[in-house]
């Protein structure tokens, strides 16, 4: 299947190859309207098959070819077809660059490249731009990793134990097939959740130390690594590079994504370049629906990221003027509450109210105990008891699994996680941008975790969560109150809605239980985890409290 009809444009599809400076190939497919010469190319460089490319989120390769590109899709050095071992994001940079000048000099090609692509492909872009090949002219990375330990592999210091098992999982079993090896491949493709076990560290689940050790799953259960490992996988460490190239560069993200801490740290470290452009909708990693979680956010959300994507390159490649300002607007946000796109001249971080933790001592087995008031009431401590036999669940943490607007009512109602709530809205209350919970908080162990959920609660009482953070201790100084960063969002909370902060010690199996030892949670077995009695206090000289923040829009 070479030729494809698609409108008034016959598309072909051609295989073509090239070898590395180091002598490994790298297959691609190469999509372009027959009969047209002088072509801007569009290249996604691929970890999962060249002919997946992507469509989980985007259109068929022949469908952007069909508006004028010639499309490359190539596999990445050990995948699909192409040669040598893949080891994520360690040679991209080096390879991607290659490429793009191999891309640029192809028959039908203009000399001008763009790249677009998703999670693993949307980073490989930023690695390949940071060593600026000169044929690339314009990006855009959606869902990405920025500082891969901070972004990716950990969330606050805590191992993303459920989502990096899923993914080693997966490129171990695609390493497996491409061996010949259909037993492991077997093993790999059961459900992440199937591999933990209480026998053996939380990290090291049998199907890890069977198939994941020598990949780099086992490498990123160190957090920190002293020959600058994490600093050779991260875009975030060409920041200078990146800045100096000044690439127009636009950034897609997903409030429910996964990835976007990682989105809006790239955008936020470029954004002083004056050529990029972010854009976050009502999305978790794949697909970008107007429905997720059963929640339906409704015409407005339905953002054509196909057509926006080409906009982008037209005007930069092709040097066509944007048709509409809004939709390339600096940052354009979906807000949850209001259902509709609003834009901003920069990222919103200007800080609104705080709102302070109030209760009568009880606000882990009485949600009428807990309040979000607007002053600091009086001295007060909740106490919270963790026990490792039943940690609290991911559940309703927004880009837990499954991902998006999940119902808390039962999770808030557990007796191990502590809720404060407002009073009823008397007016709409706008939130942008990067929250965070200022606790002063201590434990009767050394080391504990703190889970940190902002949820709407309806008039009927249903809480649906908006933004979560995690952060998680092998020490802690009791006198110094602690900061955990909520992930980003836009929501317009209605009247007579309410706000909630949910506060837990656990956030299993999304992150593995600490064991409150000051042992690292990933080498701890389930039988060394202690019982954690956490004390929040709250008024008086302790005014813990939730920091809002709000933006100018245009």
């Amino acid at each position: 299947m070479n030729e494809t009809i698609i409108g008034s444009a016959r598309i072909m599809r051609e295989y073509a190859s090239m070898h590395l400076a180091d002598g490994v190939r790298l297959d691609a497919d190469l999509y372009f309207p027959a009969d047209c010469t002088d072509l801007p190319v569009l290249l996604l460089r691929q970890a999962y098959g060249r002919r997946i490319a992507s469509t989980l989120c985007y259109a068929h390769p022949a469908w952007y070819a069909a508006q004028g590109y010639l499309v490359v899709v190539q596999d990445v050095r050990g995948r699909g077809t192409s040669e040598g071992e893949f080891t994520p994001f360690e040679t991209e940079a080096k390879d991607g660059a290659e490429t793009i000048e191999w891309a640029a000099a192809l028959p039908r090609a203009n000399g001008r490249v763009g790249m677009y692509g998703f999670s693993y492909q949307g980073t490989n872009q930023l690695q390949a731009a940071s060593l600026s090949p000169p044929a690339l002219k314009a990006l855009a990375p959606a869902m990405i990793g920025w500082d891969i330990r901070r972004d990716w592999a950990y969330e606050g210091d805590a191992f993303n134990l459920r989502a990096n098992l899923a993914w080693s999982s997966q490129l171990a079993a695609e390493a497996a097939r491409r061996s010949g090896d259909f037993t492991a491949f077997g093993e790999l493709s059961t459900p992440p959740l199937a591999a933990l076990s209480s026998a053996t560290p939380a990290g090291r689940p049998p199907r890890a130390e069977k198939h994941l050790m020598d990949t780099f799953y086992g490498r990123w259960l160190e957090p920190e690594n002293e020959d600058g490992y994490w600093s050779h996988i991260s875009p975030s460490s060409a920041l200078a590079s990146l800045r100096e190239a000044a690439l127009p560069s636009l950034f897609i993200g997903g409030w429910f994504d996964s990835h976007l801490p990682g989105t809006v740290a790239a955008y936020r470290a470029l954004e002083c370049s004056g050529a990029a452009r972010l854009h976050i909708g009502p999305w978790a990693h794949f697909p970008l629906d107007r429905r997720i979680a059963g929640e339906d956010y409704g015409p407005g959300a339905v953002s054509d990221i196909d057509r926006l994507q080409i906009v982008w390159f037209d005007a930069i490649l092709k040097n066509q003027e944007f048709p509409d300002k809004a939709k390339l607007a600096p940052v354009s946000l979906f807000d949850l509450g209001a259902r509709d796109w609003k834009y901003w001249p920069q990222w919103p971080d200007e800080r609104g109210k705080a709102l302070f933790l109030v209760s009568d001592g009880r606000a882990a087995i009485d949600m009428e105990s807990g309040r979000l008031g607007a002053a600091p009431g009086e001295a007060c401590t909740d106490m919270l008891v963790h026990d490792p036999w039943r940690p609290a669940p991911a559940i309703g943490c927004g880009h837990g699994a499954p991902p998006g607007p999940q119902n808390r009512d039962l999770t808030d109602n557990r007796p191990d996680i502590l809720t404060y709530t407002t009073a009823p809205l008397g007016e709409a209350l706008e939130i942008a941008g990067e929250c965070d919970a200022l606790l002063f908080l201590d434990a009767d162990q050394p080391a504990f975790d703190v889970s940190c959920t902002l949820s709407r609660v309806s008039p009927e009482g249903n809480s649906t969560c908006i933004a979560a953070g995690y952060l998680s201790l092998l020490a802690h100084d009791p006198t110094a109150p602690l900061t955990i960063s909520l992930r980003p969002t836009c929501i317009t909370l209605k009247p007579a809605e309410r706000l909630r902060l949910s506060v837990a010690a656990a956030a299993y199996p999304a992150y593995p239980v600490n064991p409150g030892t000051g042992i690292p949670p990933v080498e701890a077995h389930r039988a060394e985890c202690r019982i954690i009695t956490l004390r929040l206090r709250h008024g008086g000289d302790c005014p813990s409290q939730l920091r809002l923040t709000k933006g100018a829009k245009e």
